[in-house]
Parts: C-alpha cells; structure tokens; sequence
C-alpha cells in the first residue's frame, strides 16, 4: 500500500488540534492510516500552509430549491418568504426546458457543495426532483422525506405520498432516508404520530422555532403565521393554541431516545432547553439563512452554555447566497467572537457526522475513516485535498 502524508500549521481531527508539528497519513484512496509526529511519518511528507480538517458535513439543506437563488429577496420575514416558495413552486412550469433547468441547478448545488469542502449532506425532500443526481453518488446524503399538513383529517393521505416517495429514494440506493416533519406548525398531531410511529432506528430533522411568531402561534393560536394559512386558503379556526412553547408542544410525540436534528433555533431559550431535558436533540445553526430570511440570529452563547450538541447548515439557495459551511462559520465566528476556533470545526465535521449516524466513516481523522481532507486558509478560503 502507498501512503499519502499531510503536514500543515494546524491539524484538526475532528475532536481538536493534534500537537504541533503533527502528520496525517492516509491511504491513496483517503482511509485515515494515523495522525502521528513529524519524526515518525518518514519521508515524502508535503507541507501545507494553513490547517488541515475532515470534510465538512451539511446537516441542513434543500437541494431541490437550487433553481431559486436570488429569487426571493432578503429579509422578506418568515411567513412572507414562506409564501413566496410555495408561490415559485406551483408556478414553475413542468415543461422539458423547465426539468432541464430544474436538473441543471441541482447537480450546480452539488458541485457547490463540493468545491466547498462539503462530504455529508442532510437534505430536505418534498420531491424526488434531486433523485437523479444523487445518484452519482458523490455526495453522503441522508434524505429527510418532508411531510406537510396541519388539517388533521388529511394526515393519512400525506402520510401515504410520504411512503411513496420513501419507496424511491430508498430503491435508488441514494443515501439513508427518513420521513419528518416540516415545521411544529404545519403538522398535525395525527401526522406527528404516524412520523413517530415509523421513527425508530432512523434520524429526523425538524424546523423548529424559527421566527419568535412561532411560539405566539401556539401560547394563544394567533399571531402573524395565521396569514400563511389564509394565503393557503386553510381554515384553521379550530386552532386555539396548546399554551405551550413551540418545542414543547411536539417534544411529546417522540421518543427521549429518538434522534433528531432540530434546525433553526431563533427563539429557542433557557426554558425550551428545560422542556428538552433528556431528549436526544441536535440544534442545527444555519446563520447566513436566518439573515437572510429574517435578520436575526439564534442565541447560540445559549446553546453552547447548556451543552447541547450543535451543527451546521446552509438551508437552501432560496435562503442563501452559497452553500458553503465555511461561510456559516465566518458569520458564527464574527457574531459570536468568543467561539474558538475548534468549536466550530468541531459543529462542521464530527458533531455533524455523528448528528446524520456517520461518524463511522466520517468526521474525523480516526484510524479507518475516510472523511476527505480539507485545507483551510485561514477562515477565508477552503480547498479540498481529498
């Protein structure tokens, strides 16, 4: 066997800094060999200059919504950008042209994805539309079947096309896949149960808490999200709230065991983290989105204070100018000074694979791993070296 040896300023395993003058050795094909002192690796060592890390992991996106970059413009507030995507949605045209183009920004996604360092993907799906794609297999997606419904007499039927669509992303071979929920407001208890219900042994991943109205919606069943409903023609009259918190008014369908990445956290406090005692939760910070969308960010001394698992994502190109982790880092990083560096490297590689059941293969430079190598300059620039 022939042997790759990388040497840099800095080298990150996943869990922290190796000692300095430390060598990465891997296998021609990327299989982490060891990270061992310079004076053991021998020769044909090759220098660096910057930090070397793992791959990247992207535990939230929307690969289907690439054709709608700078489509939606910034700041819109959440329900109003909610309607537009629905919006763009039923008026894009199902023409070949139209598929074409729908094709064409996702495999340009992808290869976003990729120049950014990116190994892991946990990618939202309401169609099948980047089915094709990932096909190829360049990516590790975990697939987050998406079901949407808050009329509880139509839970069965939502339910059903949600298998459907299960059925084809696990026939193609294209990455684990499981069925979840949108958003606490707009699942009904009934879907919430048939999700639980077919839960065990997979991760979930669930919007929650992304806009300070999602919790006025259900302390009292009113607020600014009932113009959502009346722009999708739903009575929601029925309604009356739960005079809980957001998080803590679908917590109770899921097993405590149950993993689940828990996206966005606007407004998630000290009291939403007591609700969340013992479960097994991962909040997923996706900066540059909740700028865009809202402009606001989540209160993540918070998070990092209650020692809950955090990761990272970039959403969609409807809510973000790129799809680069690194770039989600840079504004953690401005935002929040006080981060180290490692922490966050940590959110972006290890934290992720182990938040998507990857850390098997990816995350880390252990023995056995191959989680791609990435050189980083500084927090400007990253390159993929594998």
């Amino acid at each position: 066997m022939t042997y790759r040896k990388f040497k840099a300023d800095y080298l990150f395993t996943g869990e922290g800094f190796a000692p300095a003058d430390s060598v990465l050795v891997t296998s021609d094909e990327g299989i982490v060999q060891a990270v061992v002192p310079a004076a053991a690796a021998g020769e044909d060592v090759v220098y660096y200059p910057g930090l070397l890390s793992p791959g990247f992991v992207n535990c939230h996106c929307h690969l289907e919504l690439s054709h709608m970059r700078g489509v939606i413009p910034e700041q819109t507030g959440l329900v109003d950008f909610l309607s537009a995507v629905i919006r763009q949605r039923s008026e894009a045209g199902g023409g070949v042209a139209a598929l074409a183009a729908l094709a064409a920004a996702i495999a340009a996604g992808e290869q976003e994805m990729l120049d950014n360092g990116i190994v892991a993907v946990g990618d939202i799906c309401n169609t099948a539309d980047t089915l094709q794609q990932k096909r190829l297999g360049r990516l590790a997606y975990t697939n987050f079947i998406e079901t949407i419904g808050f009329i509880e007499g139509g839970a069965s039927m939502r339910f059903s096309a949600a298998l459907g669509l299960l059925a084809q992303f696990e026939a193609a071979g294209a990455g684990a896949a499981s069925i979840v929920p949108h958003a606490p407001y707009s699942v009904s208890p009934a879907l919430f149960r048939l999700i639980a219900g077919r839960a065990a042994g997979r991760v979930l991943s669930i919007h929650n808490q992304e806009s300070p109205e999602e919790d006025v919606f259900f302390l009292t069943g009113r607020g600014d999200l009932l113009r959502l409903y009346a722009t999708l023609g739903l009575d929601i009259s029925f309604f009356k709230g739960t005079g809980r918190r957001s998080l803590e008014s679908w917590l109770a369908y899921f097993d405590k065991r149950q993993p689940m990445i828990v996206v966005h956290a606007i407004a998630t406090t000290e009291e939403d983290l007591r609700a969340a005692e013992g479960f097994d939760l991962h909040f997923c910070l996706c900066p540059n989105a909740n700028l865009y969308i809202g402009g606001e960010l989540p209160d993540v001394e918070l998070l990092v204070g209650s020692g809950r698992p955090i990761v990272v994502g970039t959403d969609s190109l409807a809510s973000n100018h790129r799809l680069s982790i690194l770039e989600e880092l840079k504004t953690l990083s401005a935002a929040f000074p006080d981060l180290e560096m490692s922490e966050l490297l940590r959110w972006a590689t290890l934290n992720g694979a182990r938040a998507l059941g990857l850390d098997g293969v990816l995350g880390s430079f252990a023995a056995g791993k191959k989680p791609g190598v990435l050189l980083l300059e500084g927090l400007e620039k990253v390159k993929r070296l594998i």
